[in-house]
């Protein structure tokens, strides 16, 4: 019976936080899991969700090419950070530059730059990188 709910949650579930990050695809998962068979369906649901939305970080995956193909076609010029980039990296308050993030990106809430080579999305209060695009 539980493995039958878990595999009903993954195929209803993982469309769904396709493209979301780890605490809405939680949300929504439970919520999905909730629905179809009550409080065990929400643990179960969120956890899944949870995973998929990790596992697809802010873009997504179907997101992140077409938003790397845009932050090149743009042409932004390259800020050079010496040491890691890496999710977490703090950038410094001068000399970046943060572009508003496209509307048909959904990314409310966020900016993006350019760090040695590779476009970023960077909370803009605290500067802080929360997705490296490759």
């Amino acid at each position: 019976m539980r493995l039958a709910l878990a595999a009903l949650l993954l195929a209803t579930g993982v469309s769904a936080a396709h493209a979301q990050g780890t605490a809405r695809g939680a949300q929504d998962g439970a919520a999905r899991g909730e629905a179809i068979a009550g409080p065990v369906g929400a643990v179960v649901g969120g956890a899944i969700g949870a995973a998929v939305g990790t596992a697809n970080s802010i873009l997504g995956i179907d997101r992140r090419e077409r938003f790397r193909i845009y932050a090149a076609g743009e042409r932004r010029p390259s800020f050079r950070h010496e040491g890691p980039l890496r999710v977490g990296t703090v950038l410094p308050p001068e000399g970046v530059i943060y572009y508003d993030v496209p509307p048909e990106f959904a990314l409310k809430g966020y900016n993006y730059t350019i760090v040695n080579d590779h476009p970023v999305l960077v909370e803009p209060g605290t500067r802080r990188v929360v997705e490296v695009i490759d």
